[in-house]
C-alpha cells in the first residue's frame, strides 16, 4: 500500500526515494492499455464472433495482458467494416488522432529514457524487487507479454489499412517495447484514407 501511494504521488517527501526503473515501469503499464486500444479498435474486432473487444480493453487497464489473452484466443478475423459515421465519433476519432499517438510516443520515450539512464545500482535494486515482490514480478511478466503480442497486432492493423507495402519496415521496429507500436500509431494512415473499408461499409447499408 505504501508503494502504491508513493507511485501515485499520494505520499509526501518522507525521505524515501522510489526506484526510477520501477516508477517508469509503473507508468509504462498505464500507457499500454491506450496503445492496445488504438491498435485493436476498430481493426482488431472480430466479424465472425459476437464477442466485443471493448470489455477486454477496459479490463486491461487493471489486468494488462492477462485480461487481453482470452480475447486473443477467441478472436476470429477479418474485422467488420467500419461505418463512415464511426470515424467522427468517440472513441474512434480520439484513437485515430495523431495527437493521441504523438503524446503516447513522447511519454513512452521519456519514461524509457528515464529508466535507461538509471544507474547500475538502481537496476540492481529493481532486480531485487523483481525477485522478492510477487506484484513486481507479475507486472514485469505482464510488460513482456504485452511487448511480445504487440507486433502481431501492428501487422493486423497494418494489413487491414492496406499499408503493408509502405509500412512493412515498421514491423521489426514494433518489436521495441511500447515505442515501436507507438511510432507505428503515429505514422499509420487514418481509416478515412482506406477506401476499401468505407466501401465495404456502404455496401452493407
Amino acid at each position: 500500500m505504501y508503494f502504491l501511494k508513493k507511485l501515485l504521488n499520494l505520499k509526501g517527501d518522507d525521505g524515501f526515494k522510489m526506484n526510477e526503473v520501477l516508477v517508469s515501469l509503473w507508468y509504462i503499464m498505464g500507457l499500454w492499455p491506450l496503445v492496445y486500444t488504438m491498435i485493436l479498435l476498430p481493426t482488431g474486432r472480430s466479424s465472425k464472433s459476437n464477442i466485443p473487444v471493448w470489455p477486454f480493453l477496459i479490463l486491461s487497464c487493471f489486468g494488462g495482458a492477462y485480461a487481453l489473452l482470452p480475447y486473443f484466443v477467441l478472436w476470429n478475423p477479418p474485422p467488420p467494416p467500419v461505418e463512415e459515421t464511426e470515424l467522427s465519433r468517440w472513441p474512434v476519432n480520439f484513437l485515430e488522432s495523431k495527437l493521441t499517438a504523438g503524446i503516447s510516443l513522447a511519454t513512452g520515450l521519456g519514461l524509457i529514457v528515464c529508466a535507461a539512464l538509471a544507474g547500475g545500482d538502481v537496476w540492481q535494486e529493481f532486480y531485487q524487487y523483481f525477485r522478492e515482490s510477487k506484484s513486481i514480478h507479475v507486472t514485469s511478466i505482464d510488460f513482456t507479454l504485452l511487448s511480445t503480442f504487440a507486433p502481431f497486432w501492428v501487422y493486423n492493423d497494418m494489413t487491414a489499412r492496406k499499408w503493408y507495402e509502405k509500412g512493412s519496415w515498421l514491423l521489426p521496429v514494433s518489436v521495441v517495447p511500447l515505442l515501436g507500436p507507438a511510432l507505428y500509431l503515429l505514422l499509420r494512415p487514418s481509416l478515412s484514407e482506406v477506401p476499401a473499408l468505407c466501401e465495404a461499409s456502404s455496401k452493407q447499408k
